[in-house]
């Protein structure tokens, strides 16, 4: 195993992370607002909208990343040419299990909102539309940032299901590395390289979010 190795690896989880990441929200961001704006108690109630995407989504978030993989091969195939032995056959997988997850926490964000500053916008004229990208983004930009880097630490351990279908990435290169190494695993620097660099990503990724949540925070206070 060689340093080069592990860069390739390295960049194989960053990939599929952070491409599955912007999609998902890409997806999941207008379905959280819909969700958010649909409820009862939301600027648009809809019954009926709430509950279907609801249960899509519930749907969604119950099925365990491995069986969203099996499930998706044809259509990963048709999209790639191949549904196994490449890290950006994940990619949608991935997607497919967070967007759900994604909309939640959207949803959650935004009904952390002040009702407040929503009726007294409301009632200066403004328009559903208005509202939601001036008031309720906005305000709540410190609770998305935050669960921003939720969904991407969680989408990083997704990527474990990589090893499965020969993806590629770090933690499937680290059980591939014990599979083959079962004896003397444990004394590898290889081993533990790969081990450290995942915790490294994790914890800039959490940094990262709550120094920038708390920024955003503190900005809010001092207007």
């Amino acid at each position: 195993m060689q340093i080069s190795d592990i860069f390739i690896l390295f960049l194989e989880t960053i990939g599929m992370t952070f491409i599955s990441t912007i999609i998902a929200y890409l997806i999941g961001m207008p379905i959280g607002i819909i969700l958010n704006i649909t409820a009862s108690g939301g600027l648009n109630p809809n019954k009926l909208v709430n509950k279907i995407l609801g249960i899509i989504v519930n749907i969604l978030r119950s099925i365990p990343c491995l069986i969203i993989v099996v499930i998706l091969m044809p259509v990963v195939r048709s999209i790639f040419g191949k549904a196994t032995g490449a890290w950006y056959t994940m990619i949608i997988p991935l997607l497919v299990a967070s967007f759900g997850y994604v909309a939640r926490m959207v949803e959650q964000s935004l009904s952390e909102v002040s009702s407040g500053k929503i009726e007294a916008v409301k009632s200066l004229g403004a328009s559903n539309f208005q509202i939601i990208y001036k008031v309720l983004i906005p305000e709540a930009k410190s609770s998305l940032i935050s669960g921003l880097a939720v969904v991407l630490v969680s989408i990083l351990g997704y990527t474990s299901f990589a090893y499965n279908i020969g993806a590629g990435g770090l933690i499937s290169g680290i059980w591939i590395y014990y599979s083959r190494n079962t004896g003397s695993y444990l004394e590898s620097w290889y081993f533990w390289i790969l081990i450290i660099i995942v915790i490294i990503i994790v914890q800039i990724i959490q940094e990262a979010g709550l120094k920038i949540a708390k920024k955003i925070d503190r900005r809010k206070m001092l207007r």
